[in-house]
This record gives structure tokens, C-alpha cells and sequence, in this order.
């Protein structure tokens, strides 16, 4: 993009509009609600800078007044998703809040499946999601024998296992809804391969793995557990 600033730039630096000429016609919220829309209904690779300009009713140039790169706009989609949080009165107990914070996580990354692919700390520090970064310190006050910099990594090596964790469910589905056949089906068929390879006595380890426990995997089951592993690496010691 010609003009493109040749420094690195913060977005929420800038004032959204200086005290001059007319107002905008669209603010930073506007632009992030179309963005999402966007992504939502297309998916992050539709939300080009052209679409979102439809979506607004302007044009792609006109856009680039508010929004001078894609890496912007996105910015600006995540301070949007982060809003969603839902922000409560921490209860003391840090491992029911964190956990709770975790959920939450993961049912907006359902409901806007492209998240994922954007979870960086590159946008993690605009006015919404230091908001959500406050909150979970917020839920970890108990923990006053933990430094801030492990309470940090505690929020990082959670939202990582969320971030990875949806990640894997989205790319499933998205498999599984290419295909002519059912999930079951191919499971079916995949699990019959296995437990023949398995019989054949090459994999000792493996078929007393299935001896001890066959199945079928409780993928909420194995969440909790996730969840929960990383919680244990903070707990209290003695």
C-alpha cells in the first residue's frame, strides 16, 4: 500500500480522528463490527479490506483512511471478539475463575472460528483485551505467593491450551464436513485398522494401552483435563 509507514505503529496510539474537518463517517467500531461480520460469515481470508468496505458501504480506498493496513483491521476485530468477555467479581477461588475464564474463552472461539488463527500477543494489548488481561490478574489476587510474571504465564499457557485446543475441534469439523461420509463412518473404519495393526503383537505398548482402556475418547473429558494439568503446574506448594 503506497504511503504505508516504513516503522512499526500501534493503532490505538493514534487518535481515531484529530479536531479537525468533518466527522468520520464510520468510527472504529463500526469498521470492527463489519470486519467480524465479515469473518464470520466468510471466514478470515474473506475479510479483505475490499468486503470489509462493502460490508460498510464505502470504498476500498476510503477504507484505508481509517484502517491503513490489514494488520490494523485485525487488531481491531480482536479488541472487538475480546469485548465479549464476559467480566465478573472475582470469587476467590482462582482455579473455578480461571477455568471459568477458559470456557468462556472457548465458546467465543466457536462462535467466531477464525479467532484462532489471530491469537498472538501482537494484538493482545488493545483497550478490550487488557480489560479481559485485568480481570484474569483480577481472578488470581488470592495468589499472592505467585509473581505477576507466573501469573502472566499462567493466563498465556491457558488461553495456549484453549487457543490449540479449538484450534484442533474447528479443523476437525471442517474436515469432517468436506467429506462424503460421517464422522462415524470413517472412525469406524480407522479403529478397525488400528486394533488390526495393534493385534498383530509389532506394538506391545500400544495394545496395552487399548487393554487398559479401548475407548471411545471423551474429548470434554480430555479439555477438563487439560485445564486442569495446567492449573496444577501453579498451585500452592507444601
Amino acid at each position: 500500500m503506497a504511503g504505508r509507514a516504513a516503522v512499526p505503529e500501534v493503532i490505538w496510539a493514534r487518535p481515531e480522528r484529530t479536531g479537525r474537518g468533518p466527522k468520520p463517517a464510520y468510527s472504529r467500531a463500526d469498521i470492527a463490527a463489519a470486519a467480524v461480520r465479515v469473518a464470520d460469515a466468510e471466514g478470515l481470508d474473506g475479510a479483505s479490506m475490499r468486503h470489509v468496505a462493502a460490508e460498510l458501504g464505502c470504498g476500498t480506498m476510503s477504507l484505508y483512511n481509517y484502517v491503513p493496513r490489514k494488520e490494523d483491521l485485525y487488531e481491531l476485530m480482536v479488541d472487538a471478539i475480546s469485548g465479549e468477555h464476559e467480566l465478573w467479581e472475582p470469587t476467590g477461588d482462582w482455579r473455578a475463575d480461571m477455568k471459568r475464564v477458559a470456557h468462556q474463552t472457548r465458546s467465543l472461539m466457536h462462535r467466531h472460528p477464525w479467532l484462532p488463527r489471530l491469537m498472538s500477543p501482537v494484538y493482545g494489548f488493545s483497550p478490550n483485551a487488557l480489560r479481559y488481561l485485568e480481570h484474569c490478574l483480577a481472578c488470581l489476587d488470592s495468589r499472592e505467593d505467585l509473581t505477576y510474571g507466573l501469573k502472566m504465564q499462567l493466563v498465556g499457557m491457558l488461553n495456549g491450551v484453549v487457543t490449540t485446543y479449538v484450534a484442533n475441534e474447528l479443523a476437525t469439523a471442517e474436515r469432517s464436513r468436506s467429506l462424503p461420509w460421517s464422522p462415524e463412518q470413517e472412525n469406524e473404519v480407522r479403529m478397525a485398522y488400528l486394533f488390526g495393526q495393534v493385534a498383530t503383537g509389532a506394538y506391545p505398548r500400544m495394545a496395552a494401552a487399548f487393554a487398559e482402556d479401548a475407548g471411545p475418547i471423551d474429548l470434554e473429558a480430555v479439555f477438563e483435563l487439560a485445564l486442569e494439568r495446567v492449573l496444577d503446574a501453579f498451585a500452592p506448594r507444601g
